[in-house]
């Protein structure tokens, strides 16, 4: 008998390093503060997860 999953989660914890040189600013998109670099990377993260929500519950 085949087994079907329906639902798979993934969680991951990311703990940025203060002081490295690489990777340290490279999400930031040009900003100097490395705070508001990661508080535009998780605003863009949850803008894309509520669209996605949206367009499954519209189905």
């Amino acid at each position: 008998m085949p087994i079907e999953i329906r639902e798979l989660v993934i969680k991951a914890t990311v703990d940025q390093a203060q002081g490295s040189g690489t990777g340290g600013n490279a999400a930031g998109k040009g900003s100097s503060s490395s705070s508001g670099a990661g508080e535009d990377v998780i605003r863009e993260c949850v803008d894309k997860v509520l669209a996605i929500l949206r367009e499954q519950n519209e189905r």
